[in-house]
């Protein structure tokens, strides 16, 4: 992979978090200190992942996430794929 191809290809993160956060997916972030919260992706950008339930908003930063659990399975090869071939067109 080339320097090029970093730039222009999405990560699986960023696939994986566009996705819940579009279908409002409820999801459990598992930090890295064992503590579990749950919610729903309101937004996220490079270094954080704000989380909304009941009418409260966390900001979570990644750095200190484990895992991030989606309360149903994800499909993500479509869009995936879609985005990298969005991502060659322009």
């Amino acid at each position: 992979m080339t320097a090029t191809d970093k730039e222009t290809s999405q990560s699986v993160q960023d696939v994986f978090l566009t996705h819940a956060m579009k279908n409002k997916t409820p999801v459990t972030v598992f930090l890295a200190n064992g503590i579990r919260l749950q919610g729903v992706i309101a937004l996220f950008d490079k270094f954080s992942i704000l989380l909304s339930r009941d009418g409260h908003v966390q900001l979570v930063y990644k750095h200190a996430t484990s895992t991030v659990m989606p309360v149903a399975a994800v499909h993500l090869s479509s869009e995936a794929a879609d985005a990298r071939e969005t991502d060659i067109r322009h």
